[in-house]
């Protein structure tokens, strides 16, 4: 997915969303971010950890720096970010006589985001803001502080549980667990993986469903279930 990005860019672009508001047009990124809410009810963050591009380029940053994230002291500041954008969206959207028509190629006409020399530009200084974020914080870094896609998948994932309808998790065997914290150590989004398996829940709100701790848990402690949750 990552070696996709310079196809799919656009069409995760805060900017274009808002630009498209603005002309009463629901374009491409809007109408992936509604995919990814409705697909968080049944998938919680599955996205984040299987198939978001820049998560891979993030991923690969670990070779450079690979330190936990401290989420406590982080994760608040992308609400910061996305309160204010869906706001302005929303602005732009009723100030423009609201949205009346669909045009998911808008601003993207060819259908590929880098599509011409001068938006190599916009691309690679999108790529410096991840990377220079995963060198200098640590561990997937923009997806707790900046990511305005996460939001969505979280409100998704709340109120999948507030319904309890089946939907993909991960469940737990505590009583199989020796204590080796591999799963807390090797997590990409720096969960104490450890000490949800100990409270016996595996839902956290920064959980990605990456897997990452259903591999290298030596006995099969965790893994995945596509059930309600009780």
């Amino acid at each position: 997915m990552f070696l996709s990005f310079p196809v799919v860019m656009n069409y995760f672009s805060p900017v274009l969303i808002a630009m498209g508001a603005a002309a009463g047009i629901v374009n491409g990124s809007f109408l992936v971010f509604g995919f990814l809410f409705v697909a968080a009810l049944f998938l919680g963050r599955g996205f984040c950890g299987w198939v978001c591009p820049v998560g891979g380029l993030q991923e690969a940053c670990f070779m450079v720096r690979d330190s936990p994230v401290n989420g406590r002291k982080t994760n608040w500041i992308k609400y910061v970010v996305w309160v204010p954008w869906i706001g302005l969206i929303i602005f732009l959207a009723v100030r423009g006589g609201g949205f009346t028509k669909i045009s998911p190629l808008f601003m993207v006409e060819t259908g590929i985001s880098v599509s011409e020399p001068s938006a190599y530009i916009i691309f690679f200084l999108i790529l410096l803001i991840f990377v220079v974020q995963a060198f200098s914080v640590g561990r997937r870094a923009f997806c707790h502080t900046l990511c305005w896609i996460a939001p969505f998948m979280i409100i998704g994932r709340k109120l999948r549980n507030l319904a309890a309808w089946p939907s993909l998790r991960l469940k737990t065997q505590e009583e199989k667990c020796v204590d080796c914290k591999r799963c807390t150590k090797n997590c990409p989004m720096s969960l104490d993986v450890n000490g949800l398996v100990h409270a016996r829940t595996m839902e956290n709100t920064e959980c990605m469903l990456c897997g990452t701790c259903v591999d290298v848990c030596p006995n099969n402690v965790i893994s995945f279930s596509f059930s309600t949750g009780k």
